[in-house]
């Protein structure tokens, strides 16, 4: 059950002791739980996320001055909430509707950003983010699409470094260096923004039959949450790079 979802680990539905299923008196996962706890999330995300984005921008469509309070905010909330649901998923019924609603401050925040420099792109980062999903979920479901050992390997080795690229790109900007190219708006960054699209959605497949495996394990009921918050986890990545995608395409024109 590998994935490149950093928060869905093989040993996610296992007991730690024996190394198998264990399911809890309270019932077992299922999928339509799954599906219902991450619509539940999703909607907490999207109503913290238009208060942030109310606030954050100012009447004339421009970014207001504490717009960055929310995305900061939003930013290390949401990451401390993550990692706390990493390590406890039997937290995940409190921990992940917390995480959704921080999430949602901090996508507020930073698409009043991007609107304020390119109106209109985060619509589109928002339909290219669930049409993403919805054709994936079909393509998976109709068999088009195999999550095989090699496929999962490859879509999790490829997640691995562009999380090594973005480490770098963290720990050299506090030194004043900038990676060439890749974060730039020319024909080299749009590709890699690309790319990490293409990544970023692959995983979409991978947290699919991550969460339909742990159905099928019989896995605790309240991995419903976990698959939800794992999910979403992915999903907040995939609009972002579509976010960065749109707006260097934009900066071309």
């Amino acid at each position: 059950m590998r994935s490149g979802n950093p928060v869905l680990k093989e040993s996610t539905f296992l007991d730690l002791g024996s190394g198998s299923v264990v399911t809890r008196d309270a019932g077992a996962m299922t999928l339509n739980g799954t599906v219902n706890k991450t619509g539940i999330l999703l909607l907490l995300c999207v109503m913290t996320a238009t208060y942030s984005w109310n606030a954050a921008l100012a009447a004339d469509g421009t970014l207001a001055p504490g717009g960055a309070i929310f995305l900061w905010g939003g930013l290390i909330v949401g990451f401390i909430l993550a990692m706390v649901t990493a390590f406890k998923p039997a937290w995940s019924p409190v921990t992940a509707p917390m995480y959704a609603l921080a999430e949602g401050l901090f996508l507020g925040g930073i698409s009043a950003m991007f609107n304020a420099r390119f109106p209109g792109i985060v619509m589109q980062a928002v339909l290219l983010t669930f049409g993403t999903l919805f054709a994936l979920l079909m393509a998976y479901r109709s068999g088009w699409i195999k999550a095989t050992e090699n496929f999962k390997l490859g879509v999790a080795a490829a997640t691995g470094g562009i999380a090594l690229i973005y480490l770098a790109t963290i720990v050299l900007g506090f030194f004043n260096i900038n990676i060439p190219y890749i974060h730039e708006s020319g024909l080299i960054g749009i590709g890699f923004s690309l790319f990490v699209v293409v990544i970023a959605a692959l995983n979409l497949v991978l947290d699919f039959d991550f969460i339909e495996s742990g159905v099928e394990q019989g896995a605790p009921k309240y991995m419903e949450w976990y698959g939800a918050f794992g999910l979403m986890v992915t999903l907040v990545w995939l609009y972002l790079e579509f976010l960065r995608l749109l707006a260097k395409l934009q900066s071309r024109n």
